[in-house]
């Protein structure tokens, strides 16, 4: 399975494509950013990010999208920009029929690191370890997109475990 990852934002949005291997473990596919030029106008800023999300998902052709969900922010013009680029996203990933799934940012640094409260910099190392790369993967947002897709795929084992045992148990108890 391979897992698109995306940490949204209107100049700078982070991707990061990972995969299950057939041994159990994850490597990574691609990551990166898309960029956005802050002198154009928004709609054509949501739409070069729609045309380079499309161009992401044909080339990898992704089986899952993971999202990280917006948290409280401080400033609400930032809130609101972010939230516009991950609506813009959404749609993408929908028109392409990738399903997706939504985490916060407490889900992601819980299912990559095993403590909600981690900050940025072990989230990163964690996600070098994970994925076996020489380097933390730059920028920011291009490691983020990865820690998404990685904690979907372990939300996605996590739920497959989880029936595997209810089928078990149910089979035992002569369900």
């Amino acid at each position: 399975m391979i897992v698109l990852g995306i940490d949204p934002g209107t100049a700078t949005t982070g991707y990061g494509l990972v995969q299950e291997t057939a041994d159990g473990g994850l490597q990574a596919v691609a990551y990166g950013v898309f960029l956005t030029r802050p002198d154009i106008p928004m709609p054509e800023r949501l739409l070069e990010l729609h045309h380079l999300l499309g161009e992401i998902i044909l080339l990898h052709r992704p089986q899952a999208g993971a999202v990280e969900k917006l948290f409280f922010q401080r400033n609400v013009r930032t809130a609101i920009s972010v939230g516009q680029a991950r609506g813009v996203i959404l749609l993408g990933l929908a028109e392409m029929n990738v399903p997706v799934a939504e985490y916060t940012p407490t889900e992601v640094k819980q299912a990559v690191t095993g403590y909600g409260g981690a900050d940025k910099a072990q989230v990163q190392q964690m996600v070098k370890a994970i994925l076996g790369l020489e380097d933390i993967p730059r920028p920011d947002d291009a490691a983020d997109a990865l820690a998404i897709a990685i904690c979907h795929i372990h939300s996605h084992l996590f739920r497959r475990d989880q029936m595997s045992d209810e089928d078990t148990s149910s089979l035992s108890e002569g369900r």
